[in-house]
């Protein structure tokens, strides 16, 4: 957001709880929340964020009236992506900017994604060919979450090809993302520092687990 500042408000579609909005608005990026999950905006609403009962197309906005939208986590829940995003892009003013992340590699596929209703995963070559192909100037395309492709080829992927992936389950995928105490989150943390450390000085990362991107729609 820093080295690409958006037109605020930037608009969270498909928020959900309002973590990532929460965060942006801590780092002083007035970020409302586009969701239309009933539950999802009530989390939201605690965290004290404002919020959209919608989806991005419900939601009533004008045609090129949104300074900047983020997509952190949705467009692989999309079935046209592509179409997904030219409807994006129709919202945001001249020069207006998208955010976006994806999960990483179909080699990573497991049974987390079918669980959480994916259709695909990207590489920072294919996110970027999507995004031109949507009309959109691509400004950054990188990986992100280094440490986390080996873990997941082998405690998710290679099971789930070998038929012997754990069901998934809400409890399940809760405990998995929650956040961890003590030593390894100590742990975590050091090596998340020495990525962000390496992406300021390389400008991006050769790989990881997820895709950044942001790109604008041109003037």
């Amino acid at each position: 957001m820093r080295r690409f500042p958006p037109t605020q408000p930037l608009y969270d579609v498909g928020g959900g709880n309002g973590i990532v909005a929460a965060a942006l608005l801590k780092a002083g990026v007035r970020t409302v929340v586009v969701e239309p999950g009933g539950a999802g905006v009530q989390r939201a609403k605690a965290r004290g964020l404002e919020t959209i009962n919608a989806t991005m197309e419900s939601a009533g906005f004008a045609p090129a009236s949104l300074g900047a939208i983020g997509l952190f986590d949705v467009v692989e829940h999309i079935a046209d992506g592509s179409g997904f995003l030219q409807r994006a892009r129709a919202l945001l003013v001249p020069g207006g900017r998208v955010y976006l992340t994806v999960p990483a590699y179909r080699l990573l596929w497991s049974a987390e994604d079918d669980y959480a209703h994916h259709f695909r995963r990207y590489t920072a070559r294919g996110l970027r060919r999507t995004l031109e192909g949507a009309g959109f100037e691509v400004e950054l395309s990188t990986y992100m979450f280094a440490l986390l492709p080996i873990p997941i080829l082998l405690l998710r992927s290679i099971p789930f090809r070998l038929g012997r992936a754990r069901p998934f389950t809400p409890e399940g995928v809760r405990d998995d993302h929650a956040s961890r105490k003590g030593v390894s989150r100590t742990a975590l943390d050091r090596l998340l520092d020495l990525e962000l450390r390496t992406f300021r000085a390389l400008g991006r990362l050769p790989f990881g687990a997820s895709v950044v991107a942001v790109a604008r729609k041109g003037r």
